[in-house]
């Protein structure tokens, strides 16, 4: 089993003038103690299930560059892209820049997006539902299409490109890994088993997951896809306790997740900036999971 840190609180001891000094710290040792992947929420406010819209939160593909300068091997993403952020030939771009800088550790997490008061907030265009799973299926054709020998145009019903011209190409061939978040099973989970490398729904339970796995093996059989070829991770809050005394509840809780089917757990890590819980993780829970 591969763990991955999601990074979505930035509120941390020292505020603004350390958060730089900290996010570098903080990459840096979940890298060392076997993270295989850093995540960051693609929000511009804080979202409500956190704390305050006015805490903290970093823009994130500038935190992802940052990141990828003080980092050397975990995977880079966004857990998940908003679709309705970006134009989605811009999205490439930046994609495509992460992964050559980071020398090929971009991974493009997406979803339809959903926080409704950040958008009205800053002047961002929120469509109805509908509508949004349109963008972002157009949005996925446009970056594979983008990361092709194709540079062609791109006509859909939103989105009209005169040219899906991408220089430089990322280094990951074909290109970075797709992961799509949500757990939708009529529409969501039919487009991961069309376009996606990874998916990641919440692990509520062992029961939910599997029945959001079952779900997307469904919909693969429907168009003939092999479904071992989507990485199944979940998104989890994980606490360790403030001294790891919490340590072998966590190795349990993923121990159950991987005989679910869980490939890779994506956790938000309760006390992370204090660095001690990351210690933990090193010595009493990943040597214990790693092997699953």
């Amino acid at each position: 089993m591969k763990l991955g840190l999601q990074l979505s609180n930035f509120t941390w001891k020292g505020r603004g003038p350390k958060l730089g000094e900290n996010l570098a710290a903080i990459s840096r040792t979940a890298e060392d103690v076997g993270y295989s992947s850093i995540w960051v929420m693609d929000h511009l406010f804080q979202i409500p299930q956190v704390g305050a819209a006015q805490m903290e939160m970093l823009e994130a593909y500038t935190a992802l560059g940052f990141i990828a300068a003080h980092t050397k091997s975990a995977s880079l993403g966004t857990m998940v892209t908003g679709v309705t952020y970006r134009n989605p030939g811009l999205l490439c771009k930046q994609v495509s820049t992460l992964d050559v800088l980071s020398g090929g550790r971009a991974m493009l997490g997406i979803g339809a997006a959903w926080y409704e008061r950040e958008h009205h907030g800053l002047g961002i265009p929120f469509p109805p539902l509908k509508e949004r799973f349109e963008r972002l299926e157009e949005t996925l054709q446009i970056c594979k299409q983008m990361w092709s020998r194709d540079d062609g145009p791109f006509e859909g019903k939103h989105y009209q490109l005169r040219e899906t011209l991408n220089s430089p190409q990322s280094l990951q061939k074909p290109h970075p890994p797709i992961l799509i978040g949500g757990g939708g099973e009529r529409k969501t989970l039919k487009l991961v088993a069309k376009y996606a490398d990874a998916c990641n729904v919440f692990g509520t339970s062992v029961e939910f997951v599997q029945g959001k796995f079952e779900t997307i093996r469904r919909h693969c059989e429907a168009i003939g896809r092999d479904p071992n070829e989507i990485e199944r991770t979940v998104l989890l809050r994980l606490d360790v306790g403030e001294d790891g005394e919490k340590a072998a509840e966590v190795v349990d809780q993923l121990g159950r997740l991987s005989e679910a089917g869980v490939q890779a757990v994506h956790g938000y890590l309760v006390g992370v900036d204090k660095m001690k819980p990351l210690e933990v993780i090193g010595r009493d829970v990943y040597p214990q999971v790693k092997d699953l």
